[in-house]
């Protein structure tokens, strides 16, 4: 089954005969190399890798020990203290986040006529945190009887509603749980409200679980790499490659009608001209991954042909199979060694919801930059893997358009295509 959460076929932005691609006006991050969209890009563009040794527990009786945290990150020097009882820590990174996305905007949502401005955010594993809290608390008050379902979907609907509440957003409001794949369908989601009339969406991803009750869900997944060698533990298209190293943060955007951008003066930093979601047939069932199928149709609905494309920005899942289907996706599309590839969330580990949304965020800036960022540690790609692999900042002549993939656990496959302003 194919869902394509794009605008009916003669409507697309690039073709022409529909409404303006959507901008990206402001960009908010924060991810474990670095706290604030230009740290963090410059952190990026040196190759400097946040995944080290965790320290937010105690993970010597783990198997798996390395994580991507966001270090030195106190949020009472980035948000007010009424709000820090009422909040967890992945809530306040999204808050510190949009905060950052709506001053690169420049944006003041008290400025804003009402109901012209919402919140569409992902999120998938950052409730692991908030829902062990409760837990907790719930057992000491001798209640065995909770479900976590319903810890989960209250974090969820918190996390987006702070970021509401905090800045007077009563537009559309909703998140998305499609896990890696999340940040890219949040977007696609907001730019839905946009075609429907809503002036400005807060969107993106956040994620965190990086807690007991969430590392214990993690290894029980089977995918995470348990080498002990920050350098070594992920290595996407690698003939090494045996798993991947979890994170937290990620990117909130601000995404803009392109004619109410106009009018303010605002160019932004590119528009999202293209997006498609698949879902991958049952596993057992002979059936072909689908990240392909969505990748083409994204290209489609931006009007833009393969050659077009002048960077690859890979979901990268560090495992041999999933690799190898990547890598057959990419090559399906472009030929071998037809684009340049890379994943800078080697810096970072897979971030869930947050994953996508950064990667966004480092395809929009560069464009801006015209660099492509490194893929960190991976070296040489598997024989098996014939992509152009940038392992070291690269600066072509052209950069006008990428694509971004994403695939998240269940079988959901998103692709992206964003274009230079």
């Amino acid at each position: 089954m194919t869902t394509d959460t794009a605008t009916a076929p003669g409507t697309a932005a690039g073709t022409g005969t529909g409404p303006a691609a959507p901008v990206v006006t402001g960009i908010g991050v924060t991810a474990p190399n670095g706290l604030g969209t230009e740290a963090w890009w410059a952190a990026v563009l040196r190759g400097e890798s946040g995944i080290r040794p965790l320290t937010r527990f105690d993970p010597d009786r783990y198997p798996a020990r390395l994580a991507g945290e966001v270090r030195d990150f106190d949020a009472a020097d980035h948000l007010p203290g009424r709000l820090l009882p009422q909040t967890d820590h992945v809530t306040r990174l999204a808050l510190t986040a949009a905060d950052e996305a709506l001053a690169d905007a420049g944006v003041d949502p008290a400025a804003l006529p009402d109901y012209a401005a919402g919140v569409i955010t992902a999120s998938s594993a950052g409730g692991y945190e908030f829902g062990q809290r409760e837990l907790q608390a719930l057992w000491s008050k001798g209640s065995q009887y909770v479900s976590a379902y319903q810890s989960f979907a209250w974090f969820y609907a918190v996390n987006s509603g702070q970021i509401s509440i905090r800045n007077g957003l009563r537009g559309p409001n909703s998140v998305l749980v499609s896990e890696q794949a999340g940040g890219l369908d949040a977007v696609a989601q907001a730019r839905r409200q946009l075609r429907k009339g809503t002036r400005l969406l807060v969107t993106g991803g956040m994620d965190s679980s990086l807690c007991p009750w969430g590392w214990a869900a993690h290894l029980a997944g089977g995918e995470l790499s348990t080498r002990e060698d920050p350098r070594r533990a992920y290595l996407p298209f690698s003939a090494d490659a045996d798993g991947h190293v979890v994170g937290e943060g990620g990117a909130l955007l601000i995404l803009e009608d392109a004619a109410a951008a106009r009018e303010r003066g605002a160019t932004g930093y590119g528009t999202v001209a293209g997006y498609a979601a698949t879902f991958d047939p049952r596993p057992g069932s002979g059936g072909a991954p689908r990240l392909g199928d969505a990748a083409r149709q994204a290209l489609r609905e931006a009007g833009a042909a393969p050659d077009e494309v002048d960077v690859v920005f890979a979901d990268a899942a560090g495992r041999r199979d999933a690799d190898r289907d990547e890598a057959r996706a990419i090559t399906s599309l472009f030929g071998e060694y037809g684009v340049p590839v890379t994943a800078p969330k080697t810096m970072t580990g897979r971030l869930g919801a947050g994953g996508a949304a950064l990667d966004l965020a480092a395809a929009l800036l560069s464009l801006r930059d015209g660099v492509i960022p490194p893929t960190v540690h991976t070296g040489r790609p598997a024989a098996d893997c014939p992509v152009d692999l940038v392992t070291g900042p690269r600066r072509p002549e052209r950069l006008r358009t990428a694509l971004v993939l994403a695939r998240g656990r269940g079988g959901f496959n998103a692709a992206m295509v964003v274009r230079a302003p």
